[in-house]
């Protein structure tokens, strides 16, 4: 997919910041506006993940910062539910004025509440879904009262979520008392997804339930089995995009129907990667097959992806595991799985007893393999033996001739 990071003016004045994932290649079928959770942001990896899976089948993605959060002007103190309503319609009709209405809301805990209070003032969103949302605003008042027992008496306080500081005053309270859903989902008549996990520590899955039975059809709810509520793990959320891109194509003109792959872009053995307008995020296409590269936050990356040399260490390992795995079968060995873990580090020359090198520093990388069956010290040995020969292997350590022109 390609990015581009944009501005506009929320509910309130305030320049909020955004981020509009798009198909890598032409226009989109169709906009989603993404809710993030209460105090996340848009750059949140589950989001990541999800807008790659909705990108990959033509519907561009819209997530930004509520106010006061990210990169976003404000002050959060001064926020409240009410305005992150008012965010998400001003997120909608800047995607209104300067591309298309979103036909798709997303919402992430309470920004699932938040699409779902918002909806009626989308008209042209056809689907939504929420994913580890509560049924009542009331929810986040009891936790945070929890946390923070004086704020009803001092009227601001500090609390700490997720590990950061976060100023609330009592007007965020009196808002969270308010019934934001009365009536709403009863009024939606749009296709709903309810996405949940049935082990969610902060949004228990009963909260699904009731938001399930207020609904009208069409609606679905999907389990998320083990995952958090944060969706932390790429599995779980991967598996949330997937399975959302897949639902979406029933309400979406123009979505690629699951089954059907997209036009093949390069020739079986060339790779395409696709940068950006800004940021690290690389989309890497291989024949029939995506993924992405990235960089950590530390140095100016989003995290939505391995690291160039994860993947260099990446290719070598999964080439070292297929090898041994071909001679195994082929010499009939118990050989019953295979582990290979690596590391990257530059170390100085005089420290590699076999390198013809012994000026400066060179590149090293460090490779543990673990064989796991039933197998003789001499198998074990041939397989060691074999590690170096498998091609990634020898390509690494032989001579390399890239020849690079523009296009």
């Amino acid at each position: 997919m390609k990015s581009e990071h944009l501005r506009f003016p929320g509910a309130r004045g305030q320049s909020l910041a955004a981020r509009l994932d798009s198909p890598a290649e032409g226009p989109p079928v169709a906009y989603a506006l993404f809710a993030h959770c209460f105090t996340c942001s848009k750059d949140l990896k589950a989001a990541g993940w999800i807008s790659s899976a909705l990108t990959a089948r033509g519907i561009a993605v819209l997530r930004f910062d509520f106010t006061g959060i990210g990169e976003s002007e404000g002050d959060f103190a001064g926020t409240d539910f009410s305005s992150n309503v008012e965010d998400l319609v001003a997120a909608a009709d800047f995607l209104r004025r300067e591309r298309e209405a979103p036909l798709l809301l997303i919402g992430h805990s309470l920004g699932g509440c938040a699409v779902l209070a918002a909806a009626e003032r989308i008209p042209e969103a056809r689907a939504i879904s929420t994913i580890a949302a509560p049924s009542d605003t009331e929810h986040l008042k009891k936790a945070l009262v929890h946390l923070a027992p004086e704020l009803e008496a001092r009227g601001e306080v500090e609390v700490h979520l997720g590990g950061r500081p976060f100023r609330v005053r009592r007007e965020l309270l009196d808002d969270l008392a308010e019934d934001h859903l009365r009536g709403v989902l009863e009024r939606l008549h749009r296709a709903l997804l309810i996405f949940h996990s049935p082990v969610d520590a902060i949004v228990g899955v009963d909260h699904a339930r009731r938001l399930f039975e207020m609904a009208k059809h069409p609606k679905s709810f999907v389990s998320l089995d083990t995952a958090n509520h944060l969706l932390s793990d790429d599995r779980d959320a991967r598996y949330v995009g997937d399975v959302l891109a897949v639902w979406a194509e029933r309400y979406l003109e123009g979505v690629q129907p699951v089954g059907e792959t997209e036009p093949e872009i390069g020739k079986e053995g060339e790779v395409l990667v696709i940068g950006p307008p800004s940021g690290f995020a690389q989309e890497i296409i291989a024949h029939r097959h995506r993924l992405v590269a990235d960089e950590p936050k530390e140095v100016g990356g989003t995290e939505l992806g391995p690291t160039p040399y994860d993947l260099l260490l990446g290719a070598l390992g999964a080439c070292t595991s297929m090898t041994l795995r071909m001679y195994a079968d082929r010499k009939q060995f118990p050989l019953e799985g295979v582990r290979v873990r690596l590391r990257y580090s530059k170390i100085h020359a005089l420290d590699c007893i076999q390198c013809e090198t012994k000026i400066g520093k060179i590149d090293r990388i460090d490779r543990e393999i673990e064989v796991l069956g039933a197998l003789t010290e001499e198998q074990r040995g041939r397989l060691l033996e074999m590690a170096d020969r498998c091609p990634v292997h020898r390509t690494l350590i032989s001579e390399i001739d890239i020849v690079t022109k523009l296009s």
